[in-house]
């Protein structure tokens, strides 16, 4: 028998007591969610997930990463209430309701001493496929170079494959990494490194003294104001998904994600927020 129903019992009276018992242990169930997914959308989840637990006592909001491939399993499975993803849903995941709550960028990272400035796709391509291997063949020093690419279910990944249409398969990678702030922290900890992280992650940490700088993508700057603008060629969605219509608490909590009031914290982590017509995405 539930713990929580035992103790429940025994703290009410005899009658009427086993219903109020049981009604109690819903209301309990009800009043905490769990997000599973994406480490790019964890971070902006927490901060809104703080806030709204501050506008509703009693609401606890479990917020775990893992990857947009574990938020998905996670919601299909009925592990998580709602999964995140830091991407468009495909054209085959018709089981799944997606709600974006901001906006974001990939972004090309090297330590800020990498004299590199500017890399073009053909040379991103051949870097991360072994076809180029020192960085003085791109106009910087006679060094290796470090490629650094994502782990498998990482929707940052696929999004970089398809963007420089390559295959997983070819690249030559000399370190797997997981989460932005893992690749943020070899690249800076390495001067020879190249990755690709969240944009809004980057620039957090750019902006707190991580020796870090981001590389134009097709000539266009790297940066929260041409994602906001449209000209940024490598975005994306950051969503919350479910597998079904939300309702109750699950609703509340995406409605609220979506709302102006959490403008401010998807600001503060160099997202953009969406506007009223990307809110509901379905395949």
């Amino acid at each position: 028998m539930n713990k929580k129903f035992l103790s429940c019992l025994f703290g009410l009276s005899v009658i009427g007591g086993i219903t109020a018992c049981n009604q109690n242990s819903a209301n309990l169930e009800s009043e905490k969610l769990t997000l599973t997914g994406s480490s790019t959308v964890a971070p902006l989840a927490s901060e809104i997930a703080k806030k709204f637990e501050a506008e509703h006592p009693g609401v606890r909001i479990d917020v775990q990463t893992g990857g947009s491939s574990r938020g998905l399993a996670d919601a299909a499975q009925g592990l998580a209430d709602i999964g995140m993803i830091s991407r468009a849903l495909k054209e085959d995941e018709t089981n799944f309701q997606s709600f974006a709550i901001a906006n974001d960028g990939i972004g090309i990272i090297l330590q800020s001493s990498n004299p590199v400035e500017n890399l073009s796709d053909e040379q991103v391509v051949d870097i991360y496929t072994g076809e180029i291997d020192n960085w003085q063949q791109v106009g910087g020093i006679d060094a290796p170079i470090t490629v650094v690419n994502k782990a498998e279910g990482r929707s940052t990944l696929e999004l970089f494959l398809d963007h420089f249409q390559l295959e997983n398969s070819q690249i030559q990678a000399d370190a797997i990494i997981g989460d932005n702030q893992q690749g943020i922290k070899t690249v800076a900890g390495n001067k020879n490194a190249i990755g690709y992280v969240s944009i809004g992650a980057a620039e957090r940490d750019i902006s707190a003294g991580v020796p870090l700088k981001l590389l134009p993508v097709g000539g266009v700057e790297a940066s929260t104001s041409t994602v906001q603008n449209g000209s940024f060629p490598l975005s994306r969605p950051l969503n919350l998904v479910t597998t079904q219509a939300p309702a109750g608490l699950t609703k509340e909590f995406i409605e609220f994600a979506q709302s102006e009031k959490v403008n401010d914290l998807v600001e503060a982590q160099n997202f953009v927020p969406v506007s009223s017509n990307e809110l509901v995405q379905t395949p």
